[in-house]
């Protein structure tokens, strides 16, 4: 079941992007994303369009979208690979005409991930936080 996010799933919410954000970006340091927790609490998760997804009682995922701009879709690792992340995907589509995101270009599964899911390249920019080369990528409907 998708639903939008209530404050008292925000604790489960952060605990899937720190776990999620340490295993897809092996190539930034940990403490990198542990720096950004609260931020992320407090800031980022409360000025974005959150739902979430269940398995029964428990979240598995969530995605975050600010206006067109999908700014957060993770899996809880031990849900991964089980179609969650498309449809979370494919509930945004639903409701948009165009998206667009930022992906980091050592993310090789995410990246792959968007392309079977429609999405294609559109530039390439630089991460100013971390210095990493990322893609911007895009998703119309046809």
């Amino acid at each position: 079941m998708i639903r939008p996010y209530k404050n008292e799933d925000i604790q489960k919410i952060i605990d899937i992007w720190y776990k999620g954000s340490v295993q897809a970006h092996h190539f930034i340091d940990a403490s990198y994303w542990e720096s950004k927790m609260q931020e992320m609490k407090d800031k980022y998760i409360p000025m974005s369009e959150t739902h979430v997804i269940t398995d029964q009682s428990e979240i598995i995922g969530f995605i975050s979208m600010v206006g067109n701009y999908l700014a957060a879709l993770f899996i809880d690792v031990r849900n991964q690979n089980n179609g969650a992340g498309r449809e979370l995907l494919n509930f945004e589509k639903r409701r948009r005409n165009i998206m667009q995101l930022r992906v980091y270009q050592e993310n090789a599964l995410a990246i792959n991930f968007y392309l079977k899911n429609g999405f294609v390249l559109k530039d390439e920019l630089r991460d100013e936080q971390t210095g990493k080369a990322e893609y911007l990528m895009e998703w119309k409907k046809a």
